[in-house]
């Protein structure tokens, strides 16, 4: 959620702001909103100066056996109108609450102007991609050998699900805990296991609703007969962002605890609403898939340089796994609703040709903090809002399945890359056999 003083400091500036990403904020309908909460702030805050003058003058009449019948006829309307304005006030609150909450992030001033993924920004690229001797397949020809199934898991829960055989299970197990291992050994996270199931709570504390409904998987628990609680929904994760964003919700903490480094494995369940056709065939975009995901909880001044650590540590992964990858910085077309900042890193996909996403790491600066209600004491007593950051290190099917792809070899074998090797009992590689 977006600082509200900006708004009513300068909310043309605001606009412009959003509108290089696409958005049309809504100046005319925010003043309208924002005249009349004024107006009827001032005449609640009038009426309950009236409502106490009323009340300590029955006390004095009383206390002198005076009449207080006029005085307390008057009370008695004033807290009439009182009632109704305040009603009026809380109801507009709550719809200017809701305005905002439908609002995205401000794009950082470094952020690169564009309208769509064609206008994002190569930085950098690492390791060469691999000149192939013989016809490349996809990771869905070279794993159907070795374990990858789909028509097992169509059968199970229909389209966009995967099941794992054997070995091929095995390396899928060994990404995770390789990754994690990384990350807490030797980039400082904590390791953190966390809820698959979330209250509607901390999905809109890290924005996920009430903007994103349609991409959420959501159960419902109804009350048992013998147990007096009501009926409650709870929904699957889209991401670990949500549960490891959300441990330090309605908090306030100390200076010194900051800043916080989290790190889980956890699947992630996702409907991808708006992809019909995009991404479909294999590992690249189901419903359900695993992944390693990072949060970093900091002080305003440091989130920057933390989102710069957040992006090495994820290519960290890339590089022990000898994947080439490229660092893109996305512009502000492309950005995330809650995103300030985005870099994305794109790993080498030979049979398509092309980089792929496997981590997206963003700065959400305070806006996640807002909705969550999360400030931090400064060394100065000073009370701010933290700045919030995520990314993944990495998304362990999409890592599957570049190491399927890029370590293939013409007898249908797969390398396994050096860093792993420890993790599958010193295994070189895979066979279609095994």
């Amino acid at each position: 959620m977006l600082d509200i003083q900006l708004f009513r400091k300068d909310p043309d500036t605001v606009a412009h702001r959003l509108s290089s990403r696409g958005y049309c904020f809504n100046v005319a309908e925010f003043k309208r909103l924002e005249t009349e909460r004024r107006m009827l702030q001032s005449e609640t805050e009038a009426l309950q100066a009236r409502r106490n003058q009323l009340s300590k003058q029955i006390g004095i009449l009383k206390g002198q056996g005076k009449e207080a019948g006029p005085a307390l006829a008057e009370a008695d309307e004033v807290g009439a109108q009182l009632h109704i304005s305040a009603a009026r006030l809380d109801m507009l609150q709550t719809q200017l609450s809701d305005f905002l909450l439908d609002l995205p992030n401000v794009p950082h001033e470094s952020v690169p102007l564009g309208r769509d993924e064609t206008n994002n920004v190569e930085i950098s690229r690492w390791g060469t991609p691999r000149d192939f001797e013989f016809a490349v397949q996809d990771h869905v020809e070279i794993g159907a050998p070795l374990g990858l199934d789909f028509d097992a898991a169509t059968n199970i829960s229909g389209a966009r699900f995967s099941v794992l055989r054997g070995l091929l299970a095995r390396v899928h197990r060994a990404l995770a805990h390789f990754m994690l291992d990384i990350h807490t050994r030797e980039h400082g996270y904590i390791e953190i296991y966390a809820p698959y199931l979330v209250h509607a709570a901390a999905l809109r504390g890290t924005g996920q609703l009430p903007k994103f409904a349609e991409d959420l998987f959501h159960v419902s628990r109804s009350a048992a007969s013998d147990v007096a609680e009501p009926e409650e929904t709870f929904y699957l994760i889209p991401t670990a962002e949500v549960p490891l964003t959300n441990l330090v919700r309605e908090m306030r903490l100390t200076h010194d605890v900051l800043p916080l480094q989290f790190v889980a494995h956890t699947p992630c369940f996702r409907s991808e609403a708006g992809s019909y056709g995009k991404d479909t065939r294999g590992l690249i975009r189901q419903h359900q898939f695993d992944k390693v995901e990072l949060v970093h909880i900091v002080p305003p001044e440091s989130s920057y340089a933390a989102l710069e650590k957040l992006v090495t540590d994820a290519e960290a992964i890339l590089q022990k796994l000898e994947l080439p990858y490229r660092k893109v910085a996305l512009c502000t077309g492309d950005l995330g609703f809650a995103s300030a900042k985005t870099y994305d890193l794109e790993v080498w996909f030979p049979a398509q040709h092309r980089y792929c996403e496997i981590s997206s790491c963003s700065n959400m600066e305070a806006f996640q903090a807002r909705r969550m209600q999360t400030r931090f004491r400064t060394a100065r007593g000073k009370t701010e809002w933290v700045h919030t950051l995520n990314g993944s290190g990495l998304a362990v099917g999409r890592t599957l399945a570049a190491l399927l792809e890029n370590g293939q070899n013409a007898n249908g074998t797969v390398t396994i890359p050096a860093a792993l090797r420890s993790y599958l009992g010193g295994l070189k590689r895979l066979e279609p056999s095994a």
